[in-house]
């Protein structure tokens, strides 16, 4: 059984970056920007989801897909709604919230892990003012412990 949830998801590599956080938190832009930064900072990444996910915990990892009514759909703000490529399913590997208010230079382990459908993940917060994308390929670069 899936959930629904307000979060984008990209994925990146063989695993899909989910993104989480309030409305107008750059969900859809850092979820561009990744797309974007393929064949550069980051290999390959394609659009698996925007503004709304299903999540389902299977044989002990985070499933992401779609909403069906939004796939392959991306908001570009100043743009509108526009249509990509897309992967229809992926497992997750990490998760960033956008706008955290527990966002700290130096985080407690508690702050680096998620708990999604009972599946415990990587967690990487970002405070409203800070850049998302460059602290998004740093962690994409480090080993999965250091994240």
């Amino acid at each position: 059984m899936s959930s629904s949830i307000h979060a984008s998801a990209v994925l990146v590599g063989a695993r899909a970056v989910l993104i989480r956080g309030p409305s107008g938190s750059g969900k859809s832009r850092l979820a561009f920007d990744l797309i974007a930064a393929a064949g550069g900072p980051v290999r390959f990444a394609r659009l698996v989801a925007d503004d709304r996910a299903e999540v389902a915990a299977a044989a002990g990892r985070l499933l992401v897909r779609p909403a069906s009514s939004l796939a392959g759909l991306i908001e570009v703000r100043g743009l509108g709604i526009r249509r990509l490529a897309y992967e229809p399913i992926a497992v997750v590997g990490f998760v960033v919230d956008l706008a955290a208010t527990d966002a700290q230079r130096l985080p407690e382990p508690e702050q680096t892990r998620a708990v999604i459908e009972g599946i415990a993940l990587v967690r990487l917060a970002i405070a409203l003012e800070e850049a998302a994308l460059p602290r998004v390929i740093a962690a994409l670069h480090l080993p999965e412990s250091a994240v």
